[in-house]
């Protein structure tokens, strides 16, 4: 798995730059892209989440869905580990989650790369 750990850890921090450690825990705490797929699953953002992992062009989602989806308390946490208000970070995890997870997904599907 440490080979896929710096596969993520590449990916996110050509995305997310000097926030990279951040996005990177929040990731962990979300369990990887399949949790958030969990999540995204089970919420109104199920469309949105499939084109981020296809191979088509990625849907944006709105920070207002994104906060329904992740919940409030996971852009407060993100928005302190960040240094940012809540609306910042949420708009950071709306134009940078379907960048990390289209990456993260490059056959079109959630299995992790074989090797």
């Amino acid at each position: 798995m440490a080979i896929f750990d710096d596969v993520i850890g590449g990916v996110v921090t050509a995305v997310a730059g000097d926030k990279a450690p951040a996005l990177n825990q929040f990731l962990q705490d979300n369990g990887g892209v399949q949790g958030l797929a969990q999540k995204f699953q089970a919420g109104e953002a199920k469309e949105v989440f499939n084109t981020w992992v296809s191979t088509g062009e990625n849907k944006a989602i709105a920070t207002e869905t994104l906060t329904q989806v992740l919940g409030s308390a996971q852009v407060q946490q993100l928005a302190q580990k960040m240094g940012v208000d809540p609306q910042q970070a949420s708009a950071f995890i709306a134009k940078a989650l379907p960048q990390v997870i289209d990456k993260l997904t490059p056959n079109g599907t959630l299995e992790p790369p074989q090797g």
